[in-house]
């Protein structure tokens, strides 16, 4: 599905280390349906990620260990189906790879197979690499996801920075180096100490490494689309999000201005009638 647009060629996962080596920064955002999906892919988005934060955005979820492998397909197959140019990449869901590297086979597989996703992304460090090779090994390319990762919310007690600590700092750097070594072509860094999270980006050479929560150092970021137009709950503000539109109010003004005129007779008009 290597699709030509008028705003430039087919980002692949050579892209990533491309656009590392030539210190261009790489820009993802999530997207969960196919209009959003198209919009991203349109206005030059590098990289579309279906999240399972698709559990907190969409479904309602307080985190994001409910999501199932189901819930993560439907969504991957309609962001397919509104992108062209970007890189696609699917998340896979809480416990859908981690009791086996068979299991996460079976299931990364369906990601490229049935919802045409172009990638996987994987939580974990150290304990997943023996996984990650194995699935980059059988033809599937993997984004890793280490620091704090959501799925093991309950481990870390909360959202706190990670590597401030000597032996988390160790950890997270032998956990690069682990993921880049098993083939990872890129690796979210959430939330990482900003100082330790540039220096694992110039540390890596073939895995660029994509910020949220990590500061400027990283070769990439990555935000939550509905986080960056104001479509939160509120008091959910973290300080690493940046709101460049607030759509909320709009579309609270657009949804009175409707049941107005419904209610006072003034929608439909004769020439708004089929």
């Amino acid at each position: 599905m290597a699709y030509i647009q008028e705003n430039g060629k087919k980002i692949t996962t050579h892209s990533f280390l491309t656009k590392k080596r030539n210190s261009e920064k790489i820009t993802v955002l999530t997207a969960y349906d196919c209009f959003t999906a198209g919009l991203l892919d349109r206005a030059g988005i590098d990289s579309i990620l279906v999240g399972d934060s698709v559990g907190n955005v969409i479904h309602g979820f307080e985190n994001t260990l409910p999501v199932t492998m189901d819930i993560m397909l439907a969504h991957t197959a309609a962001v397919r189906r509104g992108t062209r140019r970007a890189l696609l990449i699917a998340d896979m869901p809480f416990l859908s790879f981690q009791s086996s590297p068979k299991t996460a086979i079976e299931n990364a597989g369906r990601f490229l197979k049935e919802a045409g996703a172009e990638a996987v992304k994987v939580e974990g460090g150290l304990e997943m690499t023996v996984t990650v090779k194995r699935l980059i090994e059988c033809g599937i390319p993997v984004m890793g996801h280490i620091g704090l990762t959501p799925q093991s919310i309950h481990r870390f007690g909360g959202p706190r920075i990670q590597g401030k600590k000597d032996w988390s700092r160790s950890y997270l750097m032998e956990s690069a180096l682990a993921l880049e070594e098993a083939g990872c072509f890129s690796m979210v860094l959430e939330l990482v100490d900003t100082e330790l999270a540039a220096e694992i980006t110039g540390t890596l050479k073939r895995a660029a490494t994509i910020g949220i929560g990590a500061g400027p150092g990283c070769d990439g970021q990555v935000l939550v689309i509905n986080d960056i137009l104001g479509l939160r709950e509120e008091g959910f503000k973290p300080k690493f999000l940046r709101e460049y539109a607030n759509l909320k109010p709009a579309i609270t003004e657009a949804v009175e201005k409707y049941i107005k005129d419904v209610r006072e007779g003034n929608y439909p008009n004769l020439d708004e009638s089929y």
